[in-house]
């Protein structure tokens, strides 16, 4: 047996949209122009740039609710002089229009006329699998409407690994974070917060993650080239700049990686080659 403290992690936390699902690739391309349709425009500022600024509000709140991205959008028409709709206005029409992009894959998915791997990031489900041998504890934690991501999931076949443990945002959004669900992690396991080791795609989950003093890793999933290995770069640099210990662009070395931060307890020399706050 190892000591405790050799394999330091307890529980561990995925974000679903870019990290495990490819669903809703393309997401940004539905919001980015919604927001520059509407956003009026300064005096003499150029479509590029109003679409510039739009990417950089959307990204930054990249893991929160939804909601959170109307509400500061809402905010931008107001700082230009607009009368903005309610936050809740906008998520309704981005959803809508969301729908119009993703519906063929929901439909595809239940008629199996494709498997849920192949709308899963490279490697998914052998890592998932690698955890659960491991006897870990995982949750999964969105910023998409809890009732979606649970569907979603039902759908891609992840629900094995998760059981109950899936969140999503609520109607009540200020009883839904990514922070609270760590915070629950940590509580329900009676674990610190070194012991917990997340995966994601967002500023958020990085930042939650760190905060707890957890192991972060960032997939900087290149989405609409899912499986050619290559990051998209720009998730990779702003990843690393809110302080993810780890980046990769899937999980196909993803077996590997787990030998790395949890090695296997009957291996003779099992020991942890990354930890929370020393960079591998």
């Amino acid at each position: 047996m190892l000591p405790a403290d050799a394999v330091p992690f307890r529980a561990v936390l995925f974000d679903f949209d870019g990290t495990l699902s490819l669903i809703r690739q393309g997401w940004p391309e539905v919001m980015v122009p919604m927001f520059v349709e509407v956003l009026p425009p300064l005096a003499g500022e150029s479509e590029a740039a109003r679409r510039e600024l739009c990417e950089s509000d959307i990204m930054r709140l990249n893991g929160k609710q939804t909601i959170y991205q109307m509400i500061q959008f809402a905010e931008r028409i107001r700082e230009r002089g607009g009368v903005p709709r309610d936050p809740l206005w906008y998520k309704q029409e981005y959803l809508r229009r969301l729908d119009q992009r993703i519906h063929h894959r929901l439909d595809a998915l239940r008629r199996g006329a494709v498997s849920p791997d192949s709308l899963l990031v490279w490697g998914a489900r052998p890592l998932l699998e690698s955890l659960q041998r491991r006897g870990l504890p995982l949750y999964l934690a969105s910023g998409t409407d809890e009732a979606f991501v649970k569907q979603e999931a039902e759908l891609l076949d992840l629900v094995r690994y998760f059981g109950p443990r899936i969140y999503g945002a609520l109607d009540d959004f200020k009883q839904f974070s990514k922070k609270i669900v760590i915070e629950r992690i940590l509580r329900e396991n009676r674990i610190q917060g070194r012991q917990l080791l997340s995966f994601g795609d967002g500023y958020v989950e990085i930042e939650n993650t760190k905060e707890a003093g957890g192991l972060a890793v960032a997939v900087a999933s290149d989405e609409a080239h899912n499986g050619a290995g290559q990051f998209d770069p720009w998730k990779r640099k702003r990843l690393l700049g809110v302080g993810a210990d780890v980046v990769i662009p899937d999980f196909r070395d993803g077996l590997a990686l787990m030998e790395a931060i949890i090695p296997n307890p009957e291996a003779k020399d099992a020991q942890p080659r990354i930890t929370p706050g020393k960079p591998g």
